[in-house]
């Protein structure tokens, strides 16, 4: 027995001792997770229960694990391999996914919803929904990010952006700090990053070498931008600040519906993307992990313990926490 987080309904989130995972069955590994992240969609499950499709369930998508041992014919990965997870479950049976084109599977599940994930000491999934790191050397709080950076490149493929035009991300949680970095290591000239947050916006600036500014009171008038908020009002309001012809993509979560000013974007010719998750960009997120690890040390927020959760859940929501992506060591008492 080990303690663990569990989600039972909305609002309802405990810290509890739990059997460990299983040994692996054929086709799974069983792994000692080393750090945890606390992702935006795990704060948007406990505040609405959109995706909660069994109770009570072990949360954790985004984790850098160690294998301890591997079930009959898995030959991809070896014990000691330290691996990530693919968060996505699919059906591979309705028409997207038998099309080869997963991300739009009408089943879409995820890792910490629809089986066990990483808030907790060990884990037992399906090899195919793990992959090594390129790089095994890697600091936890490094590896941790390969998911969300997969997350961040999606919206990044997605928006398009040219290098010779302003781009605008707003959000300076992870997912637009990470997408920041991203525009920035692809030559894009002018990134410039928002958030109602002064000091998360700091570092989220330092760390992914962006130009932080307020989205009311911008230098540039972008050609792109990715809203990383969810935020009605602050989409409104860049899309009120796009170029004629400029494009936006989408991947932060809403709250419920949002009253947006259409005509604007109809009168005015702009594209609106829709971001989730990722298709096939994780090998490319975990390959970028060693290149861009000094930037994205810089936004990995020093660990909390599993009793710690629950309070971490409260600092995140309350937005003014200066946490910009806050992880979890299962091994810290």
């Amino acid at each position: 027995m080990s303690a663990a987080i569990r989600l039972y309904a909305p609002g309802d989130l405990r810290v509890e001792e739990v059997d460990e995972a299983p040994a692996p069955a054929a086709g799974e590994v069983r792994m000692r997770v080393e750090r945890a992240g606390i992702c935006g969609s795990d704060l948007h499950n406990f505040r609405t229960g959109q995706w909660i499709s069994r109770s009570p369930s072990i949360p954790g998508h985004e984790f850098v694990a160690r294998v301890e041992a591997v079930g009959d014919g898995v030959a991809t990965l070896s014990i000691g391999d330290r691996v990530v997870a693919d968060s996505r479950v699919t059906c591979g049976r309705c028409p997207a996914c038998r099309a080869g084109h997963p991300i739009h599977c009408t089943a879409m599940g995820f890792v910490g919803e629809v089986n066990d994930g990483g808030f907790q000491r060990f884990v037992t999934l399906p090899a195919h929904q793990v992959s090594a790191l390129a790089d095994p050397s890697l600091p936890a709080g490094v590896a941790v990010l390969a998911e969300p950076v997969a997350v961040a490149l999606h919206a990044v493929n997605r928006l398009g952006a040219r290098t010779d035009r302003p781009a605008l991300v707003v959000g300076a949680g992870p997912i637009g700090a990470l997408a920041a970095l991203l525009l920035v290591h692809r030559g894009v000239e002018t990134v410039m990053l928002a958030d109602r947050n002064a000091h998360r916006l700091d570092c989220a600036a330092l760390a992914s070498g962006a130009t932080p500014v307020s989205l009311g009171d911008l230098p540039h008038r972008p050609a792109f931008a990715i809203d990383a908020t969810g935020s009605a009002a602050a989409v409104g309001q860049t899309l009120t600040e796009l170029e004629g012809g400029g494009r936006i993509a989408l991947v932060g979560l809403f709250h419920g519906s949002a009253d947006l000013p259409m005509n604007a974007v109809v009168e005015r010719g702009l594209d609106i993307v829709g971001c989730a998750a990722f298709d096939d960009e994780l090998d490319e997120a975990i390959a970028l992990l060693s290149p861009l690890a000094d930037r994205l040390a810089g936004l990995s927020a020093d660990p909390v313990p599993i009793r710690g959760v629950p309070d971490a859940y409260a600092d995140l929501l309350s937005g003014e926490s200066a946490v910009i992506k806050a992880t979890i060591d299962p091994w810290l008492d």
